[in-house]
């Protein structure tokens, strides 16, 4: 069993670019009910990814950890 969870992000804003601060996540679309299949993107050596499902760009940026600017495209439990 993995021992960290696995950072779900979404882009019902409709961004151009979502910066992350983890090179391994999910992207989900917009939030449910009207997400996508979840898709794991791991951008491995590269420094930017895009969704092959929704086409969302995502940006890597360290300084943000395991989240996301803007910040309202984190999927949380809650949500």
């Amino acid at each position: 069993m993995a021992d960290h969870a696995i950072p779900h992000f979404h882009n019902e804003p409709g961004v151009a670019t979502i910066k992350v601060g983890v090179k391994e996540f999910m992207c989900v679309g917009a939030r449910p009910p009207f997400d996508h299949p979840h898709i794991f993107i791991d951008m491995g050596g590269d420094v930017e990814a895009i969704c092959g499902y929704c086409s969302t760009r995502f940006a890597y940026d360290a300084a943000l950890g395991a989240h996301s600017l803007p910040a309202e495209c984190e999927l949380t439990e809650a949500a």
